[in-house]
């Protein structure tokens, strides 16, 4: 998908809110904002793509500041505070009445785990929200296409399954779970090396997911979304060869909108912001499962 004119606005604020954790020199400060600026100027246009843009952002904070990670303490407070709510999630998956209804129900804790994301303007989260919007996840669902990817997921045998934020990733391990009890083979991807609050093996580790899933790799990239231009070979070897791909957040539903998708992809995230709302022709803070082309 493409910018709309408010990204502009989005990607100022956030890299502004990255460059207050990643330093606290002024000097430096303003040095990051004007490259941000700069970049905005020169790059910001009708076919700019927003995940895109939010990549070159953040490698200029890290490259001016020097910190890897100004994300590190959030990041660590989600997957803390995610995993305190683990037990009220379990409860709520293992009351499904079926295979299925598990798998739906797993679905919709992990995509209501998207909404733990930081600095988008208009996107007012708290860590004390978790528990409500997973009361709610159900009622705020606006694409729901969970029958048919399940029923893909039994088919194919297989899944690629495409990380978001860390917090999230908690939740993702119980979806993980319910593919496994499906009989499912999963390889689960994070990022290579921080970029926002994205997951990456540190996070894998915390949440157990390395003894969850079948397979954990790196996209090979510090980067928002899928950017195949800068992902490993070794990965897009496995990407290539996939037959079903799940995939979580906003920046893989900005960048996977590009591509012409030669296999299934099932898209789970939180329409946290109006640009991506409006693509998908849904209102703002709402819960999509949508599965591409």
């Amino acid at each position: 998908m493409k910018v709309e004119a408010e990204c502009s606005a989005c990607l100022i604020s956030r890299g502004c809110a990255e460059v207050y954790m990643a330093t606290t020199n002024p000097a430096l400060r303003f040095r990051c904002m004007a490259e941000i600026v700069k970049l905005i100027n020169r790059e910001f246009k009708p076919t700019s793509n927003s995940a895109d843009l939010g990549t070159k952002r953040d490698k200029i904070i890290r490259e001016l500041t020097g910190n890897r990670d100004p994300y590190q303490r959030t990041k660590k407070l989600s997957n803390q505070k995610a995993k305190e709510l683990v037990p009220y999630v379990q409860k709520f998956v293992d009351e499904g009445y079926s295979q299925k209804d598990r798998f739906k129900k797993a679905c919709l804790c992990a995509i209501v785990g998207n909404i733990m994301e930081f600095d988008i303007p208009g996107h007012n989260f708290t860590l004390k929200d978790l528990r409500k919007t997973i009361g709610r996840a159900a009622k705020d669902l606006v694409i729901d296409d969970m029958d048919s990817a399940y029923e893909l997921a039994k088919k194919n045998g297989k899944i690629l399954f495409l990380a978001d934020n860390a917090g999230e990733i908690v939740f993702d391990a119980i979806l993980v779970e319910q593919l496994k009890n499906m009989g499912l083979h999963v390889t689960y991807v994070v990022k290579e090396a921080p970029v926002i609050n994205d997951a990456t093996m540190e996070d894998v580790e915390f949440c157990g997911m390395d003894n969850l899933a079948d397979e954990v790799m790196t996209t090979g990239a510090d980067a928002v979304g899928l950017q195949l231009k800068l992902v490993s070979p070794e990965f897009l070897k496995v990407y290539d060869k996939a037959k079903l791909v799940f995939a979580k957040g906003m920046g893989y539903a900005e960048t996977l909108t590009e591509f012409e998708l030669k296999k299934p992809h099932f898209l789970m995230f939180r329409s946290k912001c109006t640009p991506v709302a409006n693509y998908f022709c849904v209102p703002r803070h709402k819960n999509i499962a949508k599965l591409m082309p």
